[in-house]
């Protein structure tokens, strides 16, 4: 597989993200989680991403339990902060998101004494000695706290060498911008602000970024699977889709159709075909979803479906395209 550098940290051009191994709107036994990242790993994937939030721990968990039997050397691994897990007294419910999650919950905290817990608290749930890219994960309403706090203890660790790699996760573009100038960070996770349905991230994100040589990791490339299979009741952004984006969605998969191609196989390629992602990260909740993403990054994309796309002004005329159509 094709490999990529986020500094000196060499990593594959695609990544698993584990959320859907969180159990992410359907719940995903062990069996299938371990069998997804064992074909992850057998396609030639070493790049994998992950986070408290994801299960409540459960991702990391089983993320770990598969990653600790091979060589440290062998893969990157990144976690994320911002998130401590804790027991609530009394009665808990299911949660609206994470399916067949433990009773843990997550509470927010980006001091740098929280940080400092979380990774020592992420790598118990890993069984593993260190991670290498960490991340201070969704911060929106915190950004004083993240940059006194989260990011500070990020710089120590990166400093001591405990990671190789800091920066944030996020769902929106505009406070990565702020970071970018604020603190020096190597790379940023940004999930569905780069993807055929919305280029926000062309606006001021990735000139940044190309300017101070900081790598995107693009995760929600499908945009919460409606790039995937779009239809009414479709998630866009992890919520259900209004008319107006099935109907952008449904012209997308139409264009593919006459062209002879798949639409997840636009939309990996459009985002992976821009010089500033380092690493299309894709979910999968079985084996046979991570083989597909694969396969889609890999599908013939005819130069026509690209010109028509162009021509139609589908996309934002400053996205570059695959082979410079």
């Amino acid at each position: 597989m094709k490999k990529s550098w986020l500094g000196s940290l060499g990593v594959t051009s695609l990544g698993l993200g584990s959320a859907p191994l969180g159990g992410l709107f359907t719940p995903v036994s062990d069996a299938d989680a371990e069998a997804t990242i064992a074909r992850a790993w057998s396609l030639g994937i070493r790049f994998f991403d992950t986070a408290p939030l994801y299960g409540f721990g459960l991702a990391e968990r089983r993320l770990g339990a598969f990653l600790r039997q091979q060589p440290r050397d062998s893969y990157a691994i990144s976690t994320k902060v911002g998130r401590l897990l804790r027991t609530p007294d009394g009665a808990v419910g299911e949660d609206e998101h994470y399916k067949g999650a433990p009773r843990e919950r997550p509470v927010f905290d980006f001091s740098y004494d929280g940080v400092m817990h979380s990774m020592e608290e992420s790598l118990a749930r890993l069984g593993l000695d260190h991670v290498d890219v960490l991340l201070v994960h969704d911060p929106d309403d915190h950004y004083d706290d993240a940059v006194a706090g989260a990011f500070r203890a990020l710089q120590r660790l990166r400093t001591e060498g405990t990671i190789k790699a800091i920066g944030a996760g996020m769902n929106q573009s505009d406070m990565l911008v702020r970071f970018a100038e604020a603190v020096p960070v190597d790379c940023f996770l940004l999930a569905g602000r780069y993807t055929l349905l919305d280029q926000g991230a062309l606006d001021a994100l990735f000139p940044v970024c190309a300017a101070k040589n900081i790598g995107i990791l693009l995760g929600g490339i499908y945009n919460s699977g409606i790039l995937a299979n779009p239809h009414t009741g479709a998630k866009f952004n992890y919520q259900d889709a209004d008319a107006a984006l099935v109907a952008r969605a449904l012209a997308l998969d139409e264009l593919c159709r006459k062209h002879g191609t798949e639409l997840k196989a636009a939309a990996l390629q459009f985002c992976m075909a821009h010089p500033a992602v380092t690493v299309a990260v894709m979910g999968a909740r079985n084996a046979a979803e991570i083989a597909d993403n694969v396969a889609m990054s890999e599908m013939p994309v005819p130069a026509a479906f690209w010109q028509e796309l162009r021509g139609r002004k589908l996309v934002d005329a400053r996205a570059p395209l695959p082979g410079g159509a």
